[in-house]
């Protein structure tokens, strides 16, 4: 057998095993919709062009980002390692204060509604005219111990990076998880804009959420879950 052929089979072999443990699970929109709820309703409507679910925040006004906001986990999914998937579209709800960012995200291995890892977006960071604001435009962060401000401080850089995205446009994350590993890639790009290491929970499993901040208008589309 030639070495071409040699090496054809064994890229075979290797998707096959990897098709074998890897399986995505698609969550559909009216799954979504009966997820349990923190700080907000959800509703399926029409954003630009493509059906997604809807975060409505309700309760409590906080301002920016808090470690509350409208999050929703959903039911009977738990995930350890592998990656998830999803369209999201954020920007500053009408009538939000000049500082809101349009925070929008994915909290993975939830422990519960106040205790989570967590990688989201500040889209309007993202062409701001200041390179140090646009280097916060993505973020990770562990709550409640961990939140960004915190991290901001003790490790300046670390855990937030600048990524290119359209404010209230859909945009693309994958968010890589292994071990206490995690890496986010935006816009189906083939290198990570972000990569963390030494998740701050540890290697845990949990549930999968979906989050956004209080003054963000915010839609999600597309969710799938490949667990490994």
């Amino acid at each position: 057998m030639k070495l071409i052929e040699v090496v054809a089979a064994a890229v075979l072999a290797a998707a096959s095993v990897s098709s074998l443990s890897a399986s995505a699970q698609q969550v559909s929109l009216s799954e979504l919709t009966k997820s349990k709820l923190r700080s907000s309703t959800a509703k399926v409507t029409t954003y630009r062009g493509s059906q997604a679910l809807q975060l409505v925040p309700k309760g409590q006004k906080d301002v920016g980002y808090a470690p509350g906001g409208p999050l929703a986990i959903l039911n009977d999914v738990r995930f350890k390692d592998g990656a998830i998937d999803v369209d999201v579209a954020g920007a500053p709800a009408k009538g939000a204060p000049e500082d809101a960012r349009g925070f929008i995200g994915v909290a993975f291995r939830v422990q519960s509604d106040s205790r989570f890892e967590i990688i989201y977006l500040r889209p309007t960071n993202s062409h701001a005219d200041d390179q140090l604001r646009r280097n916060h435009t993505t973020q990770y962060s562990a709550e409640p111990e961990w939140p960004w401000d915190r991290l901001r401080k003790e490790s300046p850089g670390v855990y937030e990076s600048w990524a290119d995205m359209e404010t209230g446009r859909w945009t693309h994350m994958r968010i890589e998880v292994h071990g206490t590993d995690a890496a986010l890639y935006v816009n189906r790009a083939l290198n990570p804009c972000l990569i963390v290491h030494g998740l701050k929970l540890g290697d845990t499993e949990g549930a999968v959420g979906l989050w956004m901040g209080q003054d963000t208008e915010g839609y999600f589309k597309n969710l799938s879950i490949t667990k490994k």
